[in-house]
């Protein structure tokens, strides 16, 4: 016996047809369940640019879970307006006694979902949420205070205590497919139809779907074994390049954590996997940061450090988002996110460091930058990144922890690959200038086409220099105590 006559699936950022929570719940407790995903207005209009490659990511990825719910004897209603409204007019036109969506963890839709449920609730529907997108949330993994951890690493111990095999197991969702409602739904509209225009999605290669992360699945599972020496060199495949469909959930997180745990015990794979289930762990911490702290989305995580009193200067701003420092492997990093909407975790690192202890900028700037034009933006993570980088939030380590920019180059670029690959203007430059290419003498520096100045910038500071005036900016800050 269903509980429910006809129920409706709320797709968000779960654009899957498969091991999904809230889709499997339905299937299992009502008798027709219908699905709609909602362009949402209020999400869209904040957004600068009009050809947006994270709009278009997701508009490829709706029309293929609509043509994969088509194949399983459903369909896919995608609409266009503020889901606040559009969500639950779309409930009471189908008549379903509940909504089934995932949880979802950001300020916005928390705030977004609770006004859902009010709405619902105020017709007599039921709004049921699952965990889907993590395997721990909230408050199931806290320390022996009962206290959510601040430092990753007891987080992760505590983590890897937790997990089971039930934690990691798929939500049935073909079994029970033919409760799915076979309504036929209109057409998914055109990008052009909810105000947005195509980009270099398709150039860039960049596959969407749940059939994108499956070929981007099994082609980093073929050189796992090689991810922890090769994570930090941009020039190398060493990154799953799955950070995307994770945001956009296209790929389910639980698929990934069982897959990780069994390489593990691989002895072939053992290295990689380790590392790399790592930092699926550090997105579900972040996650869990903005869950019990959600004063990061606006500041510190460590409250002390609103304080910091940051120069904030506009022109050394623009020369970091416009790839202009003069420091060849940050411009190199910020030209691959400017043109691609894609930038190498290590660069994320490096870059991010650059801005606040060399430029002496605002952290937050940053943050929203790169929230402007990553393709895997989440707020989660992206704020747990900032802050780590700007030691006012979730780090162990000191603040004093500052990335040389060369030094970093030297390290994991070394014989330049990466930058000349995003730096033409630099493919000539001897390696022995490669990473300091302002030390060029002038007759190097005709004979190699860059001319410091003229063809590529001298450094907008000198980092030595600069890394002492972060050391006095910090150390005026009280020094947090540690967890």
């Amino acid at each position: 016996m269903k509980q429910y006559d006809r129920a409706l699936v709320w797709f968000r950022r779960d654009l899957r047809a498969e091991d999904h929570a809230a889709l499997s719940h339905a299937l299992a407790e009502a008798g027709a369940v219908y699905c709609v995903f909602v362009f949402d207005t209020e999400i869209l209009d904040a957004l600068e640019r009009k050809a947006d490659r994270r709009v278009e990511f997701i508009w490829h990825s709706v029309r293929e879970l609509k043509s994969n719910l088509r194949r399983l004897g459903g369909d896919l209603h995608v609409l266009h307006g503020n889901a606040r409204s559009v969500v639950p007019a779309f409930a009471r036109s189908c008549d379903v006694e509940a909504v089934y969506a995932n949880h979802d963890y950001e300020p916005m839709a928390v705030s977004r979902d609770h006004e859902v449920a009010s709405r619902l609730v105020a017709e007599h529907r039921i709004f049921h949420t699952f965990k889907d997108q993590v395997v721990f949330e909230k408050s199931e993994i806290l320390n022996a205070q009962n206290r959510p951890y601040a430092v990753f690493t007891p987080y992760k111990r505590a983590w890897l205590a937790r997990i089971g095999q039930r934690d990691t197991e798929p939500y049935p969702v073909a079994d029970c497919a033919k409760s799915l409602s076979p309504e036929q739904a209109p057409p998914v509209p055109n990008l052009e139809d909810i105000g947005f225009a195509r980009t270099n999605l398709d150039e860039l290669g960049i596959p969407a779907g749940s059939s994108g992360a499956r070929t981007l699945f099994e082609d980093f599972l073929d050189r796992i074994h090689a991810y922890a020496e090769r994570r930090d060199f941009p020039a190398s495949a060493g990154p799953s390049l799955l950070s995307v469909h994770l945001r956009f959930g296209t790929i389910s997180i639980r698929e990934l954590v069982r897959t990780a745990i069994a390489l593990d015990a691989d002895a072939n794979a053992r290295a990689g996997a380790g590392v790399w289930l790592s930092e699926l762990i550090w997105r579900e911490f972040y996650f869990a940061i903005l869950s019990h702290f959600p004063h990061v989305a606006e500041s510190a995580f460590r409250r002390e450090y609103d304080a910091l009193k940051f120069d904030n200067e506009e022109r050394k701003f623009r020369s970091w988002c416009d790839a202009a420092t003069g420091y060849p492997l940050v411009d190199a990093a910020m030209r691959q996110l400017n043109s691609t909407g894609y930038m190498h975790n290590r660069l994320r690192m490096l870059s991010a460091s650059f801005l606040v202890k060399d430029l002496h900028i605002d952290w937050r700037w940053g943050e929203s930058y790169f929230a402007q034009n990553l393709n895997d933006y989440d707020l989660a993570a992206n704020n747990g990144g900032w802050q780590w980088c700007a030691s006012t939030g979730c780090d162990a380590q000191p603040y004093f922890r500052i990335f040389n920019p060369v030094t970093q180059s030297r390290k994991f670029d070394p014989d330049g690959r990466f930058i000349r690959m995003q730096l033409p203007e630099l493919a000539a430059v001897p390696d022995k200038y490669i990473h300091e290419p302002w030390k060029m003498p002038p007759e190097v520096q005709r004979s190699s086409g860059c001319l410091i100045g003229e063809n590529y910038p001298p450094p907008v500071v000198d980092h030595a220099a600069a890394r002492k005036k972060a050391l006095s900016l910090y150390s005026a800050i009280r020094s947090p105590s540690r967890d």
